[in-house]
């Protein structure tokens, strides 16, 4: 049996705020959008249909408590949810704040200009209050 790894861009790019009994619920380092990726914890995994039945309930159960808790943080316009995996196979699903008026309104963030870094202190703030609303 294969061991779940995480690949290295998604290591490099979020950090993880929790894991859940299929996902582990990660937040984009580039602080220009508030954004989570659902990164579900089965080995070999590169699309939701590979996933068993009863993990596709639980990854779509987990995806919507992920955009309702975001919503509910940030107070976004709207929340994005794709799974996409052309550049990083490993199945992952991106939950995405948007806000009219944010960087590349009302575009795509993909490949939007450059990414920034969130500053330690508004980093962990931002974990902690997403930590929470997960849990409620």
């Amino acid at each position: 049996m294969d061991v779940f790894k995480l690949d290295h861009r998604l290591a490099n790019d979020s950090v993880s705020i929790m894991r859940t009994s299929l996902c582990d619920i990660r937040m984009s380092k580039d602080c220009r959008w508030p954004w989570l990726v659902l990164v579900p914890q089965r080995a070999g995994i590169t699309e939701i249909f590979e996933l068993t039945p009863l993990d596709q309930v639980m990854l779509t159960f987990e995806t919507e408590m992920a955009a309702a808790a975001l919503k509910k943080v940030t107070g976004a316009t709207k929340i994005n949810i794709a799974a996409l995996g052309n550049i990083v196979r490993q199945l992952h699903v991106h939950v995405i704040a948007r806000f009219e008026g944010d960087a590349n309104w009302p575009g795509p963030v993909w490949g939007y200009g450059t990414a920034e870094a969130y500053e330690d202190a508004k980093r962990d703030e931002f974990i902690e209050t997403m930590r929470e609303a997960l849990s409620s």
